[in-house]
């Protein structure tokens, strides 16, 4: 990773977006490991998760998990899932959350010299290069192992960085068993009804 000491810098997390990526790969993310090799690299202002909840229901799959990260370390940024029929009749939910983490990256920009997005979907190519216009360094974590490629091509050219995920997996894989106090295991649905939405 190219991360200079002392850059302030930030993790945009498209939830989503970073678990079809680790789920293409075979592993699981420990979001607890994932934190301490950021704050090791260089001064790391904040984390940010962004994810969709279904709040209709008294239940949701992945409250679990959006609850340990927000006590661990990171900014939860949420907002409800919409609920629509396909042209075949299939429900399904939607829950892209590209704009909030535009929108969360352009307002901290003049607070970070590096920003680090966790997505590989095309569209934040805009964003990299309004950042970079603005004098800043973004690193993009996706991964080109998976069949198709995670990341789109057009993404990776803009970026000054690339990390693939796949390099990581020593660093931030979990055990099977998780890591001490990792955050817990969810139910695979909630994220599944996104994946549509954010392929790359």
């Amino acid at each position: 990773m190219n991360i200079y000491p002392n850059e302030r810098i930030a993790l945009f997390i498209d939830g989503a977006n970073l678990y079809a990526t680790a789920r293409s790969l075979g592993f699981d993310i420990d979001y607890k490991k994932l934190l301490e090799i950021f704050r090791a690299k260089g001064r790391l202002i904040r984390a940010l998760y962004y994810t969709a909840l279904a709040e209709d229901q008294e239940y949701s799959s992945i409250r679990p998990l959006v609850d340990w990260l927000d006590y661990n370390g990171y900014t939860m940024v949420t907002k409800p899932t919409k609920e629509f029929t396909d042209s075949s009749g299939r429900r399904k939910i939607k829950g892209n959350m590209d704009i909030e983490l535009t929108v969360g990256a352009m307002e901290l920009a003049d607070h970070l010299d590096h920003l680090i997005i966790f997505s590989g979907d095309g569209d934040f190519r805009s964003l990299v290069e309004a950042l970079q216009e603005r004098g800043k360094r973004v690193s993009i974590v996706s991964t080109l192992v998976s069949q198709p490629p995670m990341i789109a091509d057009e993404l990776r050219r803009q970026a000054d960085h690339f990390i693939d995920l796949a390099d990581l997996e020593n660093e931030i894989g979990r055990d099977s068993g998780g890591s001490e106090d990792g955050a817990p295991d969810f139910d695979d649905e909630a994220f599944e009804n996104e994946l549509d939405d954010h392929a790359a």
